[in-house]
């Protein structure tokens, strides 16, 4: 009775969807892209495997479920060579991600609308050999009618916070038949593998997190380092990154920074020290005398770009973009913006510390396992719930320290930087956690292949 009402209100809301996506298409055009895949009509074919080899469904919603998508990916296409892939994607980001991982022969399509007669005509226009649904993705409509049409369909990397799981249990009539549905579920860690479990999610395996399988581009880590020469290092001005940034954290974090240069003003007005230089081409800018600091956001959103760096400038601060930088090294200016996709580890590798985002605000934290690949000490505020283990262990291990709030975070910054044995013990030390929790990617793959009835599953 629930899922029939379920199905109706998903039926019913499909004007409202469509309504939304012409909304989102004004700031983002992708939204506009083929919207009508979004309700199971397809101009693309389905993809033909060879030899043999299974085609695998992976739904990655956004960017950073696309990302993990790409780790696992690449380890399906080792051990089965002539696997072809079916990708949906729920977001423009996603989406546009997405696409650096197709192969001749694959698909890429919108996630269907969860409404029965979108998701069967997706499953018979497509009829893939297994789905998997990355990290949270549990769809109650898409799940039933593929167990219906027997399409084995996983959850793969799956984490599961406390907040979401109480949020499942109000929904419990809807939410645990589509959990118990699943026909597997890899948890990243024990305590994602128990709250999964209570909703009755069939766990079959604590595999880690794929995203330690990563591997930083070395192209993108020599750039970034080249920056530091050039517009850091070389001018003795250190890197403070507020990484992956949410709404809400980049007008904070201004208001600290330039709570710390008005202080460090008035400090060299009392002291009477020449000011001279300190400020090379500041204009009129507010940045702290020498030897300073350089301030970087690199907001998670790209349709946000505009909008934190108007912010930069409504707070009185000169701002650099990256989008102007080409080929050069970074001009000098109070604030540099990252306002460019794909190149984190270049981001990562410029920086000397990194302040998490979405740790800051109420928003459960980013991934720090990027940050930590490349080196990266990060200082995280108190909300990381979305990323609790990871976040525990980064800390436990000395790759990031914990902090209540912004203003102590920049503070944690600059004790690094005025310590720089504890900064290189630091960045030494998230390497070693990086590396110490890789594996994931080979034993999920081998799980989905067995799923498929491709490949055991043992390694």
């Amino acid at each position: 009775m629930i899922r029939a009402l379920y199905s109706l209100a998903t039926w019913l809301a499909q004007p409202l969807l469509r309504r939304k996506l012409r909304r989102r298409g004004q700031a983002e055009p992708g939204y506009l892209l083929a919207v009508e895949e979004r309700f199971g009509h397809y101009a693309v074919a389905r993809p033909l495997p060879e030899g043999g080899a299974p085609l695998v469904w992976l739904h990655a919603v956004s960017l950073g479920e696309t990302r993990a998508a790409a780790i696992l990916l690449a380890e399906l296409r080792r051990l089965q060579p002539g696997l072809r892939l079916l990708l949906t994607h729920g977001t423009a980001t996603g989406r546009e991600e997405g696409g650096k991982l197709l192969q001749p022969g694959d698909a890429q399509v919108w996630q269907p609308w969860d409404s029965p007669a979108v998701v069967r005509r997706f499953l018979r226009h497509f009829r893939p050999d297994v789905g998997v649904l990355m990290e949270t993705e549990v769809w109650p409509g898409l799940i039933h009618e593929a167990a219906a049409a027997g399409v084995p369909l996983a959850l793969a990397n799956a984490r599961l916070s406390e907040r979401s799981r109480r949020g499942a249990e109000r929904f419990g009539v809807l939410m645990k038949p589509a959990y118990a549905a699943l026909a597997a579920a890899w948890a990243q860690t024990e305590a994602d593998a128990a709250r999964l479990t209570s909703l009755g999610a069939p766990v079959t395996g604590v595999f880690g997190n794929l995203k330690f399988d990563a591997r930083p581009d070395p192209a993108l880590l020599a750039r970034g380092r080249a920056w530091r020469q050039a517009a850091g290092g070389a001018a003795g001005r250190p890197v403070v990154m507020l990484a992956s940034s949410r709404e809400g954290e980049e007008a904070e974090f201004l208001k600290q920074i330039r709570a710390l240069a008005q202080a460090q003003r008035a400090q060299a007005a009392t002291d009477s020290v020449a000011n001279d230089g300190a400020n090379r081409g500041a204009g009129d800018g507010i940045s702290a005398p020498s030897p300073g600091i350089q301030w970087l956001i690199v907001p998670r959103h790209p349709q946000r770009f505009d909008e934190v760096a108007a912010l930069v400038a409504g707070a009185g601060f000169t701002l650099s973009r990256r989008s102007g930088w080409g080929d050069a090294s970074p001009p000098w200016a109070d604030v540099w913006l990252g306002d460019s996709l794909g190149e984190m580890a270049a981001y990562y590798a410029l920086a000397d510390v990194a302040l998490l985002g979405g740790s800051f605000a109420q928003l459960g934290g980013q991934n720090l396992i990027e940050a930590a690949a490349c080196a990266c000490p990060v200082v995280m505020g108190p909300h990381t719930f979305n990323f609790a283990q990871a976040a525990q262990m980064a800390e436990a291990a000395g790759a990031a320290r914990r902090v209540a709030d912004m203003a102590e975070g920049l503070a944690a910054a600059q004790a690094l930087l005025a310590d720089p044995p504890a900064l290189a013990g630091m960045a030494d030390a998230a390497l070693g956690f990086a590396s110490a929790h890789r594996g994931a990617a080979e034993r999920t793959a081998r799980a989905v292949l067995a799923l498929a009835g491709r490949e055991p599953a043992a390694a």
